[in-house]
């Protein structure tokens, strides 16, 4: 159960939810960071809240098991009357109890099946908050994405329309031809149609930030842009550093282990049905019996018992035979299963891993790429003018440029999720919302 207790500690609005942001119905008006909508989102999932209510009952049910370890007390009331010319009245009541004394371990297996289903519970719970608060990441980040794209290509229609107004200029000057005019008006119409294309992408991404919030999808929410770099020397972990972390907080993984732990006892626990069991017993009662008629008069008895009791099946119709094959049955479908969920995780791990490491790659070089692109349009922009270069190389370089605002814009919030990939795939998605200065 540490995970869950570090989850809470990370996001309170788990642990302890606050009512209003459960219930408001519009979104808040100043601008959000990350953390923020996290703890906003996990304050308002339904998905969220049904993995917990899981959770509390897995708790009940373990507390439910410290039962096996007290003694069983029932008491009972009788009042019987028999139609005679007397009119008789029997009263009596009793009390009685139980103590299992031994059963051959069987008592502790039940419990420890119990505390084990009740840890995959736990793990299972933290698995859903993670893969939840991975997604609100994702759709975090693809705003951001869109939201770039959206002033690139504000940019590029600038640029469009420079190059428009330079067309005709010197088309009116007699220095180009009407080819120019024409290319330049392509030009501005493909980039009015980029930004429209580009702010309907956006109003897509945030639509869905917000339905991953639960709120409407035409609400308006203000987000703060990443000022942090990612990738630099100090996240330079191995692959073998966080497939060993992955193993110790990976929730899948614990869960998985839990679930083998509840089928051995389970197994245990079959078995040992098999054995007898000593328990300790005892009871007390009381009866009444009243006389109606010329001398009325009453009979009060009082009575009680002790003693030990040895219990043990001798033939149940193969029963216990079965369910024990049963659950040795199932112990073993559950190691393999562990065994199969753990080959995911370190492949999961791998394949994050080497996606952030080309994530890192591919900024430095889209990087390199927007750099080279701004130079060669302002450079071909101002040939133009002077007449060194054709309209169609402005064209060329005004594309080229688009493209790699765009290859950059995706660049860096795909390294943001991919960061958070590895996160996740290494059970520890608060480091998805940290980065370094």
């Amino acid at each position: 159960m540490k995970k869950k207790i570090l989850i809470f500690a990370v996001f309170p609005c788990v642990a302890l939810a606050d009512t209003d942001c459960a219930t408001m119905r519009h979104v808040p008006s100043n601008e959000m960071t990350l953390v923020e909508v996290v703890d906003l989102a996990l304050c308002r999932n339904p998905r969220t809240a049904a993995a917990y209510a899981a959770l509390q009952s897995a708790r009940f049910t373990k507390n439910a098991a410290h039962s096996y370890y007290l003694p069983t007390v029932s008491g009972g009331a009788r009042a019987n009357r028999d139609h005679t010319e007397h009119d008789d009245w029997d009263y009596s009541a009793s009390l009685s109890a139980s103590y299992l004394i031994f059963d051959f371990g069987k008592r502790e297996s039940d419990f420890a099946q119990t505390l084990a289903t009740y840890r995959a519970a736990g793990f299972d719970y933290d698995e859903t908050i993670q893969n939840y608060v991975y997604s609100v990441i994702g759709a975090y980040y693809a705003l951001l994405n869109t939201d770039a794209d959206v002033k690139s290509a504000t940019a590029s229609l600038k640029v469009a329309q420079t190059a428009k107004e330079t067309a005709d200029k010197k088309y009116k000057a007699g220095a180009v031809a009407k080819a120019d005019v024409y290319k330049a008006d392509t030009t501005l119409s493909q980039s009015q149609l980029e930004l429209e294309r580009a702010k309907n992408n956006r109003e897509i991404a945030k639509g869905t930030l917000l339905n991953t919030l639960s709120f409407s999808a035409d609400e308006n929410i203000n987000i703060k842009d990443m000022p942090i770099s990612f990738g630099g020397d100090t996240e330079s972990e191995n692959i073998d550093e966080l497939i060993n972390i992955a193993r110790k907080q990976r929730p899948d993984l614990l869960k998985a282990h839990s679930k083998t732990n509840a089928a051995w006892h389970r197994r245990n626990s079959a078995f040992l049905k098999n054995l007898p069991s000593i328990s300790v017993n005892g009871d007390v009662g009381v009866t009444d019996k009243t006389f109606h008629g010329m001398f009325d008069n009453m009979s009060i008895k009082a009575k009680g018992s002790f003693g030990v009791s040895v219990s043990m099946p001798i033939f149940t119709g193969f029963l216990n035979y079965y369910n024990t094959r049963a659950a040795n049955a199932d112990y073993e479908s559950m190691k393999y299963s562990e065994q199969n969920v753990s080959n995911a995780v370190m492949m999961d791990v791998f394949t994050a891993y080497q996606n952030y490491k080309t994530a890192r790659t591919v900024l430095k070089q889209t990087e390199t790429l927007l750099k080279s692109a701004t130079e060669n349009e302002r450079v071909t922009s101002g040939m133009y003018r002077v007449g060194r270069s054709t309209m169609l190389d402005w064209q060329t370089a005004q594309s080229e440029l688009a493209d790699a605002r765009k290859q950059n814009n995706s660049a860096k919030y795909d390294l943001f999720i991919k960061r958070a990939a590895v996160a996740l795939a290494i059970g520890d998605i608060k480091n998805g919302l940290k980065g370094e200065k």
